[in-house]
């Protein structure tokens, strides 16, 4: 799961990656990143070969959804299950899209004993996870047009998750999948559709990261600071 994430800035990502922005205000750094709040994208340019940059509502909608309110808890999707769940499916072999960031956040379950009886209780205790060197990472993500009406709609995405990798598992049984700044291209490109390739591409996804605990002050949406990061 990835529920909370730390998002680098519009200006920073164009550096990084030298992606022009398609239209909209430039973002801010964040460090508290949370589902419904739009975040920065990167999809398919309209020249030949080259990538975008712009914004979607993190919480993924299908273009199919009629209702007036969005599907709940439709931020994460799991890279074992979005090819056959009608949600996901058509995205995951049609319409992909990176997502920029500095680093995401976890619960951990802690066991700790009560002060007053000794009984043994859980807590959850946030993690920061991050590159080892500190560079931006990019998740798989899924995106999808969710039309108001007729004439309007808005750009939506998730995040696809997978089963952790070894050095992240102690915090947490599962992690974004976070493609390779080589493989961009590829897990962009029209041509990659049929689901066992997608993937397959997928199984490639980086997984060696750092972690630290770090304040429980973000868990309200809220708050942003840049002292969210600092480990405690």
């Amino acid at each position: 799961m990835c529920g909370r994430y730390v998002s680098p800035d519009t200006a920073s990502i164009e550096r990084a990656w030298h992606i022009g922005r398609r239209s909209g205000n430039p973002l801010p750094r964040r460090f508290n990143v949370a589902p419904t709040m739009q975040v920065p994208i990167i999809r398919r340019g309209s020249d030949p070969g080259g990538f975008e940059l712009t914004e979607a509502r993190w919480g993924f909608v299908p273009g199919w959804w009629k209702k007036p309110k969005p599907p709940q808890h439709c931020f994460n999707a799991r890279s074992e299950e979005a090819a056959k769940i009608p949600m996901w499916r058509y995205s995951y072999s049609r319409a992909r899209c990176l997502i920029p960031a500095e680093g995401w956040y976890e619960w951990k379950a802690v066991e700790h004993a009560d002060t007053n009886t000794g009984e043994i209780r859980i807590a959850k205790r946030l993690h920061f996870i991050f590159r080892p060197d500190r560079r931006f990472v990019c998740f798989a993500g899924l995106m999808s047009n969710w039309y108001l009406d007729t004439e309007s709609s808005i750009l939506t995405c998730a995040i696809i998750t997978r089963a952790a990798g070894a050095s992240v598992r102690d915090v947490h049984d599962r992690m974004p999948a976070i493609i390779p700044d080589e493989a961009f291209d590829r897990w962009l490109s029209l041509e990659l559709h049929r689901a066992h390739d997608v993937a397959a591409l997928l199984a490639q996804t980086e997984t060696q990261y750092d972690h630290y605990p770090v304040t429980a002050r973000l868990n309200s949406a809220k708050t942003d600071e840049e002292s969210f990061i600092q480990p405690l």
